[in-house]
């Protein structure tokens, strides 16, 4: 149709416009005589047999039902999408977030797929699930269960769903601090020096720092060991303020990390929290050779995970105090071996000879190895097994490089070296097996807290440290074990089983507090060293400046 010039006016023109296709349906009856047609002003409109119209209104209808239907699909593959909350609806849907429900512990896998990529928790449920795009789990879940509101678990954003859009709320933000804790440099600093009390949502009174660990199954071995690391001040420090949250960053460090900062979070929603999402990267890492089903010796455990903390975090496999691990706990040994003659007797196998040739090797160790003196085979006068006991300072005597032991048919003797680390770990050797039978001894190894002195065991260097002078340690954690008879329901079959717990020492009250899986209470300084102690972390003590030098 040609345009019409400019001075023709509208009115002149008689167009025919065309009408709707519901209009020209349900208008189908007058339309069958030329008369109709001319009467409603549709002069254009030529003559139809009943027949040939009553095919065009199937037809019609056909086309309308099938374009309904398209228009349905449509809507049902491409929703409408929000970029932003409607205006006056900001708060939309936030009401039906419950915080009693939310978990972070656990493994960030999706509920439906088992994917951790993209994952999103639900926070009216707690549920995780994938992605947010139309056809995503979490999508789905938000339409078949009413559930609006999700939160992404890499970048702590929320968003609603079906629409999509973020939420910007300062509501969430208590939210956003449990799933991901942060602290600032000064709030780690007062961690030791300002004392702290919390609240759970319940109102329940916790101490940061000092929270219950969940016991899945039989992981009670990782719990206290990770509740002794937690307190080394210099290795929590670190993974309290340092980012890991990189793609280049080890998956056991950044998991690590996280729950040294829920450990320590001054706001979270319970006073426990739980392991298992690192107790998932050890299980993969380790090949299974620690899982929360399976109970582990925790010392060996402490082990394998300083370790491969270490090397996760950069550290070199030659180059001494290339981590923050080595940096902490990692000192110099000496020792001295000797080859057994054939003419010693059983008095002199321990008795290093001026004659013969003494090897001298220096090693590196993380953990120092205490033997307890074999236990009593006999009862005493009174016909009872008396527990015998053993000070500290006697089974350290095997580092005072006098005091020999006999090892693969040679004399060995050991004495540490200056500098001695920042932390000292202890390992109270209790168990013993051989072929037949593993056999635990009970004796007691009793200990100051507060005052332990290393100089006799070290190496005299004046250009480290003023020889006679002490070197002071205090006491940081001390893993005990305790032996539990096994229930069985035939009959008593006298078996033992292993449980562990920690005893933590509070520095910004100068008290001791007692962890065994979700139990925590306050113990006194004197019953420290009532129990088994297995496995002891020591804090060296600052030195004050000496005069004329300043500070170090």
């Amino acid at each position: 149709m040609s345009k019409r010039p400019a001075h023709e006016a509208l009115e002149e023109l008689s167009i025919d416009s065309p009408a709707s296709k519901r209009s020209r349906i349900d208008d189908y009856n007058k339309s069958l005589t030329p008369n109709s047609a001319h009467e409603n002003g549709h002069s254009n409109l030529s003559y139809e047999s009943p027949e040939n119209g009553l095919d065009k209104m199937e037809s019609d209808g056909a086309e309308e039902e099938q374009d309904d239907d398209f228009v349905d699909v449509v809507n049902e593959k491409a929703p409408i999408r929000q970029a932003a909350p409607t205006a006056g609806y900001d708060d939309l849907y936030l009401d039906t977030i419950d915080r009693n429900v939310l978990d972070f512990d656990f493994e960030k896998l999706c509920s439906t797929s088992l994917s951790n990529i993209n994952v999103y928790a639900c926070l009216t449920c707690g549920k995780y699930f994938q992605g947010r795009g139309p056809n995503s789990h979490a999508y789905f879940h938000a339409l078949e269960e009413d559930h609006h509101v999700f939160i992404n678990m890499s970048t702590q954003k929320v968003y609603v769903l079906p629409e999509g859009y973020e939420v910007k709320s300062k509501s969430l933000d208590d939210i956003k601090y449990v799933s991901d804790p942060r602290y600032t440099k000064e709030e780690v600093m007062s961690i030791d020096r300002t004392p702290r009390t919390s609240f759970t949502l319940t109102g329940k009174e916790y101490t940061p720092g000092f929270v219950g660990m969940n016991n899945i199954k039989e992981n009670d071995y990782l719990n206290v060991v990770v509740q002794a690391l937690s307190h080394a001040a210099p290795l929590r420090n670190y993974f309290l303020l340092e980012d890991f949250n990189g793609a280049s960053a080890d998956e056991l460090v950044k998991r690590t990390s996280i729950l040294f900062r829920k450990i320590w979070n001054p706001r979270a929603f319970k006073s426990h929290v739980s392991p298992h999402e690192l107790l998932q990267e050890i299980s993969l890492r380790s090949n299974k050779r620690f899982t929360l089903t399976t109970q582990s010796d925790p010392v060996e455990f402490l082990s394998w995970f300083l370790n491969n903390l270490h090397l996760g975090l950069g550290g070199s496999k030659t180059k001494a105090g290339s981590s923050m691990v080595q940096r902490v706990f990692q000192g110099k040994l000496k020792v001295e071996s000797q080859v057994i003659t054939a003419k010693a007797d059983a008095g002199d196998r321990l008795r290093f000879e001026e004659a013969a040739e003494v090897k001298v090797d220096v090693s590196r160790f993380l953990l120092l190895t205490l033997d307890l003196p074999a236990a009593p085979l006999f009862q005493d006068e009174q016909e009872r097994n008396i527990i015998p006991q053993v000070p500290l300072t006697t089974i350290l005597a095997k580092y005072n490089g006098v005091t020999a032991q006999e090892l693969n048919a040679q004399r060995k003797r050991y004495r540490l070296m200056h500098p001695l680390p920042p932390f000292l770990m202890f390992h109270v050797k209790r168990f013993s097996q051989n072929k037949f039978v593993s056999e635990r001894n009970p004796t007691i190894v009793t200990f100051d807290a507060h005052r332990l002195n290393m100089s006799p065991y070290v190496e005299p260097d004046p250009s480290h440290h003023d020889p006679g002078e002490p070197i002071w340690y205090d006491l940081v954690a001390n893993v005990v074990h305790e032996a539990v008879r096994a229930k069985d329901d035939v009959a008593d079959s006298g078996e033992e089983r292993k449980t562990w717990k920690v005893q933590l020492r509070d520095k910004a009250r100068d008290e001791w507090v007692v962890a065994q899986d979700l139990f925590v209470d306050k113990i006194r300084s004197e019953l420290l060293y009532l129990g088994e102690t297995y496995l002891q972390i020591w804090e060296r003590r600052r030195e004050p400046p000496k005069k004329g030098k300043g500070r170090a």
